[in-house]
């Protein structure tokens, strides 16, 4: 196998971030078009609740689309380009990809916390009467149960017929056919795709891990071996295999990485070598985005050490409950603890961390500042506060402004 290519580590950076859709600004005005787009580029959209700022799935899309209609997303679900399952965790995915994923719902007990045999066993008289009740009635979401008893946050302490929905849906029998307010509403699968047959349709579970490691290499772009997994939380993965008989057909090819040593580049990316390639898009970045999502690779690729908080117990915490990565032409440059307070309009940054080693120029100074500004401004804020930050960058923007100012 010939060596293709000697790459930097800034290339190889470029190279991730080309593929994720975030090496240039879009360039244009968003399109509803574009979600689905997006969403196939990356193969998963994960799903998270926290609402500090943006939930994590909208400001995913905002970090390679810019401003665009929040509601596009619930619409594009409930126009059926989309679909919800476990994916890396609970993800949108483009509906055609639903044969990658049915092998996971024939065999829900391999899901571990995310379906109970257990429960559905000891429940399931109250389980068919609540299919038969959507079945007559319609969708459902989990409020329109009433339940009595006062219990804490906690899956083992939903209200029982949340419990039952959520095993349904890990099972496959329901599917999430819209969002209101962000809650699920589920409906049967057998109405939602009444054309299905799993003995006609569904791929084995080894076709389809080959194909979501053909879908992993594709949106990472370039990789290492041992990234691929973790992409769709792939327990067992034919890695050596796959990676032989994908280079031998082409499509991917092996490259030498500064710092890095060997890697894949998928084919699709090389036209990108044929000229020195540039990042210029400067954006706030989701906890749950892909390219920090995997602590490991975000270490690796861009020197980043990232944690997710969130669900990290206050005292416990380095930075902060939801911290957003700050991605600036090219690299990993900073990170700032944010929080929306919506009724007074204002976007307040309780803290700001630059990496090691960043220096804090104009361009740099700039480019932030812009991209806070777009990012409050599509949250529907008039001001931007920031708490605590060097004493550098306060010099330079002040810790208060109003947008636009």
């Amino acid at each position: 196998m010939n060596l293709a290519a000697s790459l930097s580590l800034q290339t190889a950076r470029h190279l991730h971030l080309a593929a994720q859709g975030l090496l240039r600004p879009l360039g244009r005005r968003a399109r509803f078009t574009d979600i689905h787009a997006t969403v196939r580029q990356m193969s998963l959209l994960q799903i998270d609740t926290i609402n500090v700022v943006a939930r994590s799935p909208y400001l995913v899309l905002y970090s390679r689309l810019g401003a665009y209609p929040a509601h596009w997303l619930e619409e594009a679900l409930a126009a059926g380009e989309l679909f919800e399952y476990w994916a890396h965790e609970a993800c949108f995915i483009p509906f055609e990809d639903y044969p990658l994923l049915r092998h996971r719902m024939l065999q829900p007990q391999r899901l571990g916390w995310k379906y109970s045999a257990q429960w559905v066993d000891e429940h399931q008289q109250e389980i068919a009467e609540l299919l038969a009740h959507i079945a007559a009635n319609g969708p459902v979401r989990a409020a329109d149960f009433s339940h009595d008893k006062q219990t804490k946050p906690g899956w083992w302490a939903w209200k029982p017929h949340k419990r039952h929905l959520e095993n349904l849906f890990s099972a496959g029998e329901l599917m999430v056919v819209e969002r209101r307010n962000f809650q699920r509403v589920y409906d049967l699968h057998s109405r939602v795709m009444p054309d299905w047959v799993d003995e006609q349709h569904a791929l084995s579970e080894e076709e389809a891990v080959i194909q979501m490691l053909h879908h992993s290499a594709r949106s990472l772009g370039i990789f290492r071996v041992s990234w691929l997994a973790d992409y769709y939380r792939l327990k067992r993965a034919p890695l050596k295999t796959w990676l032989a008989e994908t280079a031998a057909r082409g499509e991917i090819v092996r490259v030498e990485v500064e710092q890095l040593g060997e890697m894949w580049l998928h084919q699709t990316l090389l036209p990108l070598l044929e000229k020195p390639l540039s990042a210029t898009h400067t954006v706030l970045l989701s906890p749950f985005d892909p390219v920090v999502w995997d602590r490991r690779r975000a270490l690796e690729l861009f020197n980043f050490d990232y944690r997710i908080e969130c669900y990290t117990p206050a005292e416990k915490r380095k930075y902060g409950y939801f911290v957003l990565p700050v991605l600036h032409r090219g690299a990993l440059k900073a990170r700032i603890d944010a929080k929306m307070e919506r009724q007074a309009q204002q976007l307040v940054i309780r803290a700001f961390w630059l990496e090691p080693g960043v220096r804090l120029s104009n361009t740099f100074l700039n480019d932030v500042k812009k991209a806070i500004n777009r990012f409050a401004q599509w949250q529907g804020a008039t001001e931007v506060i920031i708490e605590n930050a060097p004493t550098e960058l306060l010099a330079a923007w002040s810790s208060r402004w109003l947008i636009g100012c």
